[in-house]
């Protein structure tokens, strides 16, 4: 079944959502089960890049405008031959969850229990949060 995930559009500064088809399997029930399909095809995407090897790599002036103005101008490869865990990201991602540093929304409603049924429909819509700690003082 495809569902749409809102993603912060790559190398853009300002906050703009696009959403990214993805195509789940059969049997997501619950929150739990939705996060865990999504994490291992995220791994899985993460495992294969960087797997082709150019043989001149190069960025056009375009891509390297675009990459500086963010901050980083890269080839978008991993050099790393480590390859991510699927299980022990899963994990992970259920416990961030549990710990409240993700929301998740199914087109407008969030959804707050992990082991909450959910009813997928051709065409959803679902947006991650991930919820970060501001570092300050006030003197």
């Amino acid at each position: 079944m495809t569902i749409y995930i809102n993603m912060k559009a790559a190398g853009k500064r300002k906050a703009i959502l696009e959403q990214v088809p993805y195509e789940l399997p059969d049997g997501v029930a619950t929150l739990r089960d939705f996060l865990t399909e999504l994490v291992k095809i995220e791994v899985e995407n993460y495992n294969q890049k960087g797997t082709d090897v150019q043989v001149i790599p190069y960025l056009t002036k375009e891509e390297v405008e675009e990459q500086a103005s963010v901050g980083k101008v890269g080839f978008g490869r991993v050099y790393s031959e480590k390859q991510a865990d699927a299980a022990k990201a899963v994990v992970n991602a259920i416990q961030c969850f549990e710990d409240g540093l993700i929301r998740v929304f199914q087109n407008e409603t969030e959804l707050k229990e992990l082991n909450m049924p959910i009813e997928l429909h051709k065409d959803d819509c679902f947006t991650l949060i991930r919820l970060t700690f501001l570092a300050g003082r006030l003197w």
